[in-house]
């Protein structure tokens, strides 16, 4: 319709426990885009730079989005930085437009394009590229989700989602929506294990070096922090 510009949209929830699109659905929302004329923009700050075993997840579920915003792996965390790819399209439109003489975007902020983020950016994207750090997800990818599927069969777990290399936990309430999920974030950190609780949901996402000797191990720890609160609780 006339109020709407654009569709804004995760390939893939992450900080609601990984919430991983319908078959189908993702294809769908482009369809509407197109039949509109309504910008999709993905958000890849989470998904992108080989999360999903692919580059973005765009390659992952073979829909390409006109915007797609970016971050964090972008300089691997070392440093803050985010960046927007557009399509030709947009990029062409804009340039177009713009006077004579002038700067074709004439929009940024006081730290837009950092040297020392742009380095660290570089940097990143060198070592992903020459060591095959995205293969190395995408070949781990298969043995990480069974692994924390094999938690299912635990009484405090509701319910898993994974894809990639990140997976969502949730666990079942103890009639205080978040409680559990928090105090669990507490006992796994003291057990050696750093897992982010966004209420009862907690996401695993390796690092892309991990080998399967690390999964087992956080897979391992993870079950046994789920058997000392279950041991506690009775």
């Amino acid at each position: 319709g006339p109020t709407l510009a654009a569709v804004f949209i995760e390939p893939v929830a992450g900080s609601t426990g990984t919430l991983v699109p319908p078959v189908g659905y993702l294809e769908k929302i482009r369809e509407i885009c197109d039949k509109h004329g309504l910008l999709l923009i993905f958000d890849e700050v989470i998904t992108g730079f080989g999360r999903m075993g692919t580059p973005f997840a765009t390659q992952k579920f073979n829909v390409k989005p006109d915007i797609i915003t970016m971050a964090k792996a972008l300089t691997n965390g070392a440093i803050p930085m985010g960046g927007v790819a557009v399509t030709d399209e947009i990029y062409n439109t804009i340039t177009n437009a713009a006077p004579e003489n002038a700067i074709e975007f004439f929009h940024g902020y006081t730290y837009s394009a950092h040297p020392a983020a742009c380095a660290a950016g570089i940097a990143t994207q060198k070592i992903y590229e020459n060591e095959g750090i995205f293969e190395r997800a995408a070949a781990l990818e298969d043995y990480f989700l069974d692994a924390i599927w094999s938690l299912q069969d635990h009484p405090l777990v509701a319910d898993i989602r994974g894809i990639g290399m990140m997976a969502g936990v949730e666990v079942h309430s103890d009639g205080v929506p978040g409680r559990r999920g928090g105090q669990l974030q507490k006992d796994m950190f003291w057990n050696g294990l750093h897992v982010k609780w966004t209420g009862d949901n907690g996401i695993v996402a390796p690092a892309f070096i991990a080998e399967r000797k690390h999964i087992d191990e956080i897979v391992g720890k993870f079950r046994k922090t789920l058997d000392d609160t279950l041991e506690a609780s009775v």
